[in-house]
């Protein structure tokens, strides 16, 4: 069948839409028709080599939308059940599902490159080059193929854009607060990023019963956002956050800062570090360029101290347990989903969307694309 998609075909070279071939869901795999994706900083990091991959990609791994068809050995959907896309699959059986741990899954290793099970790459472009799926979901596309493993069956009667936003972004920042963080009630909290993840760290935070919760960005539109989801206090400048945090904790500083930037560096981690105290956790969401210098951590109050710094994938989070959970709660008006979408797109402004998230000062929290039947 043909499907129009988004691709990346070159490193720093805007994102092409094209026409390509989609054959139909092989053994363990279903057909989605996409109605809804989320734009997340991790599609540019395909573009601009941060994340390393294979080139061509159809880009977009969150989103929700329909089962279409599905193949031999599917057996949690159907045609016609809604779903939600998760990033990472979740075998059940693999080392690390099986120690609880299924936002590691070993069916992830290939994401990047968009290999299938099988190891085809499910899209045909008209050149004659094939192409992966990014997170083997490619949501920036009107259909895919994925493995059963990857989609998490939904109530119908929950809207598309609030089904897509829990797919990768807001599972992410509230699993980084709740599971990685392992915020506690009386926490002082900070958070470094006040984007799709960022805020959704912020939200998680709140749920754990933060006391403090410091929200820093640089962009001063997103810092009223950062208040109406939790944030107790907001910064555009650190230093200032750092000089007022000793007296608003009686001087023993924040118990965990989680870094959910675009792209985290060496000065960022350093400021997070400072900022927690005894036993202090930092948790590292953000991916980081792949030439940022590392920070020094054998200094005095690391390891004199016992902080630590700790990465964190998907926010810890086991999709086919905490994306319906998440949908609970929103339901139960304990999270603010609709209120994260900022800006709609269709699939042709794909590249207008990008730009505005990257020049920043439009408040934007969580564009979608919202695609066309």
């Amino acid at each position: 069948m043909k499907t129009k998609a988004v691709i990346a075909r070159e490193l720093g070279k805007p994102f092409e839409i094209v026409e390509a071939e989609l054959d139909g869901p092989h053994f363990g795999e279903v057909l989605v028709k996409w109605k809804v994706a989320g734009l997340c900083h991790s599609d540019l990091h395909m573009r601009t080599g941060d994340l390393p991959g294979r080139l061509p990609i159809v880009l977009g791994h969150e989103g929700a939308g329909v089962v279409e068809a599905v193949g031999e050995g599917v057996t949690h959907v159907q045609p016609g059940d809604h779903v939600v896309g998760s990033f990472i699959p979740a075998c059940g059986k693999c080392p690390a599902c099986a120690r609880g741990m299924s936002n590691l899954c070993d069916g992830g290793l290939n994401g990047m490159f968009g290999v299938m099970a099988d190891g085809r790459y499910p899209f045909a472009l008209d050149n004659g080059e094939t192409a992966g799926a990014m997170c083997t979901l490619g949501t920036f596309s009107q259909y895919t193929v994925a493995n059963m493993n990857s989609v998490v069956k939904i109530q119908d009667w929950i809207p598309f854009e609030v089904a897509a936003l829990v797919g990768c972004g807001v599972t992410t920042g509230w699993g980084s607060a709740v599971y990685s963080a392992d915020v506690k009630a009386g926490d002082t909290v900070v958070v470094f990023g006040i984007g799709g993840i960022g805020i959704n760290a912020i939200q998680g935070a709140k749920h754990a019963g933060a006391r403090f919760i410091l929200a820093i960005d640089t962009d001063e539109t997103k810092l009223a956002k950062a208040e109406e989801f939790g944030a107790t206090h907001v910064y555009t400048d650190v230093e200032q956050a750092k000089a007022e945090l000793p007296g608003m904790t009686w001087g023993l500083m924040a118990e965990k800062a989680i870094i959910t930037i675009g792209v985290a560096d060496a000065k960022v981690t350093a400021d997070a570090v400072d900022m927690v105290g005894k036993r202090g956790v930092v948790v590292l969401t953000s991916m980081g360029g792949l030439d940022n210098q590392s920070i020094n951590l054998t200094g005095l109050f690391v390891s004199q101290y016992e902080k630590v710094i700790k990465g964190s994938l998907f926010g810890s989070a086991n999709a086919f347990h905490d994306i319906p959970n998440i949908l609970r709660l929103w339901d139960e008006k304990q999270l603010k989903l609709e209120e994260l979408v900022t800006h709609r797109f269709t699939l042709d402004q794909v590249n207008e969307g990008y730009e505005m998230m990257e020049a920043g000062g439009e408040g934007m929290v969580r564009g979608i694309i919202v695609h066309e039947d």
